[in-house]
């Protein structure tokens, strides 16, 4: 088995500096441009899930995440002033696969308050879970409990398979006990089960597109 991962942290489809306008062409363009087979997005507007997938011939499973009450409002003003409403657009964590087919996705929140924070993953036709997150800012969680709930889950989930964890953690140490480090960058990190990295992770050139690099690991099933 061998698989390339992809985290990136869309910044909610924003630029720095800030572009003024709707960049979803912008960012199915880089995301169809890169070599992954998975990608774990987090902060993605949440209609944006399908067209991203369509242009990089991928399937994918969503998790709406904070902020989503009122959503068609806050879609059309996110859409005409994004960087006026920011992160009050909705958000959404994604999971987008190519070239192989999804067969089954779950999710569980692990956190209410100050925002609603999610865990999902899906279990490949291979056998292999993919779970993607993005967890709460240190100053809330200091403990990592967060982190610590969504191991919990995903353990419960995937059982004894190989697994791929990732996404943006909001901890630059974070403590994944049973799963190996694979890649890492500032608050981004993919960790393993059952997998080995082949050479070094990678931060992709994204232009001006968000605030955080795309990082990209390449695996193999463990000799």
């Amino acid at each position: 088995m061998e698989i390339r991962v992809l985290s990136w942290n869309l910044y909610h489809g924003r630029a720095v500096p800030p572009a003024g306008r709707d960049l979803r062409d912008e960012y199915a363009a880089a995301l169809a441009g890169w070599r992954w087979d998975v990608a774990l997005l987090q902060e993605v507007p949440p209609w944006w899930g399908g067209p991203l997938a369509a242009a990089a011939g991928a399937r994918y499973a969503r998790v709406l995440t904070s902020r989503n009450c009122g959503l068609p409002l806050r879609r059309f003003l996110a859409v005409r002033w994004p960087d006026a409403i920011r992160s009050n657009g909705g958000g959404a964590n994604a999971i987008l696969v190519r070239g192989a087919r999804i067969a089954e996705h779950r999710r569980r929140r692990v956190r209410r308050w100050p925002e609603r924070r999610m865990v999902h993953a899906v279990r490949l036709d291979s056998g292999l879970w993919v779970a993607n997150v993005h967890l709460t800012v240190p100053r809330d969680d200091p403990a990592q409990a967060d982190l610590g709930r969504a191991l919990r889950a995903v353990g419960e989930w995937a059982g004894d398979a190989p697994l791929v964890f990732g996404g943006d953690v909001n901890q630059r140490r974070p403590r994944a006990p049973g799963l190996v480090h694979v890649a890492g960058n500032h608050v981004d990190h993919v960790f393993v089960r059952g997998l080995e990295r082949r050479g070094r992770a990678e931060l992709l050139e994204r232009g001006h597109l968000s605030d955080h690099v795309p990082l990209a690991v390449e695996l193999a099933g463990a000799s």
